[in-house]
């Protein structure tokens, strides 16, 4: 993972040096592919003579879509028809010199290029392939195609989701690909350590219905304890009460009293100790048990007064409360601004905030202003170059 002369590196990382070619397209693949560019990675994205999907879907700025600009930046295009001799030439070049090659296509599509991991792994020995797609390469689903919207079905993630009276409800954010995204970054990271002990490439097999699967945490473990099937409840916690979001007087918010103390705290911040000595909310399972005559009580005390009163009165008591905010409320937060969570991209022609890099590490800069998503086959010159000085 030396640094190889010629390149021209943009920012430096702990991945300073790593070049991951990226022939993913949309949401999962490129969503870990932006982490690796994020931690120094060099990522030259390979995308098809019409470009990514994702340039395509709207919000657009100024003709360029926003969609594809959050989940693209600091990385370098170059389009190549992979059924050509000639851009095949260039890819397998592209290869010689890569670290990572990480990819999103349905299951045996690199099969049918010439590029699955069989060959691969006897061409390139030092090669880590990360292949991510719906359902895994393996598995009687293997050939299927998959969104975010049917992972989170089949992974029981929306049967989990809303309110009882609503029915089935996809979460607010895809994270049926997000979720593979990152599980797809750690795969990578760890290939890459394995490779620095064993000298060999290893594939990283990445199925968005497993990472689902995963993601279900006590959803699944409440299911094997107790043989009922997990259901739809709203705010609340399923096994810790208070866990829920309560009315005010004015807006609603959330607070998670997560243990006997922060109960405690909770009653004698609101001036309701009683509640803490009453039998059925003696406990967590007896508050759980008892969950909405408890919530009854406390909003009809929380209706007094609104909910930057309650806000203030909980956190001074040092009992985890929240506002609930909507997105414009969120990117102008003291907090998130202080963390770089909201950078720009540095494209004079189409200007645009994106969320961070929320992984900060000792040593390396988090700047706020990042490299902006390439136009479509805008470094193919720089990348031929490049590939010409090897």
């Amino acid at each position: 993972m030396s640094r190889r002369p010629g390149e021209d590196e943009r920012g430096a990382g702990p991945l300073a040096g790593v070049t991951v070619v990226d022939l993913t397209r949309v949401l999962a693949g490129p969503f870990a592919t932006l982490a690796l560019a994020d931690l120094g990675a060099r990522v030259i994205k390979v995308e098809p003579p019409h470009g990514d999907d994702a340039r395509r879907f709207g919000p657009f700025v100024n003709g360029d879509s926003a969609y594809f600009a959050s989940l693209n930046r600091g990385k370098r295009s170059i389009a190549l028809d992979l059924k050509r001799d000639r851009d095949r030439a260039v890819f397998e070049s592209l290869l010689e010199g890569a670290d990572v090659l990480v990819e999103n296509y349905r299951a045996g599509a690199m099969e049918r290029l010439g590029y699955g991991w069989d060959a691969l792994r006897e061409r390139y020995p030092r090669l880590v392939y990360a292949a991510v797609s719906g359902f895994g390469h393996t598995g009687p689903y293997s050939g299927r195609a998959a969104y975010d919207l049917v992972v989170q079905a089949m992974g029981g993630l929306m049967s989990v989701t809303g309110h009882p009276h609503t029915g089935p409800t996809r979460v607010g954010a895809s994270i049926g690909d997000l979720g593979a995204g990152l599980f797809a970054l750690a795969g990578v990271l760890a290939a890459l350590y394995d490779r620095e002990r064993t000298g060999k490439g290893v594939k990283v097999d990445v199925g968005m219905l497993d990472c689902q699967v995963a993601l279900l945490e006590n959803a699944v473990a409440r299911y094997f304890a107790s043989g009922e099937i997990p259901r739809p409840l709203g705010a609340r916690h399923p096994s810790i009460t208070p866990f829920d979001a309560f009315r005010t007087a004015t807006d609603p918010v959330v607070v998670a009293a997560g243990n006997d103390a922060l109960f405690a705290k909770l009653c004698g911040a609101v001036d309701r100790r009683d509640l803490a000595e009453r039998e059925e909310f003696a406990s967590n399972d007896a508050r759980t048990a008892n969950h909405e005559p408890l919530k009854n009580e406390l909003e009809r005390t929380l209706a007094a007064m609104p909910a930057e009163h309650w806000l203030a009165v909980l956190d001074e008591a040092g009992v985890p409360c929240a506002p609930i905010n909507d997105v414009g409320q969120v990117v102008v937060d003291p907090h998130v601004k202080s963390r770089n969570m909201i950078i720009e991209a540095d494209d004079p022609d189409a200007p645009l905030s994106m969320p961070g890099n929320p992984i900060k590490l000792s040593g390396y800069d988090d700047p706020q202003k990042r490299p902006a998503a390439p136009r479509l086959d805008g470094d193919r010159e720089a990348i031929l170059s490049g590939l010409k000085r090897r």
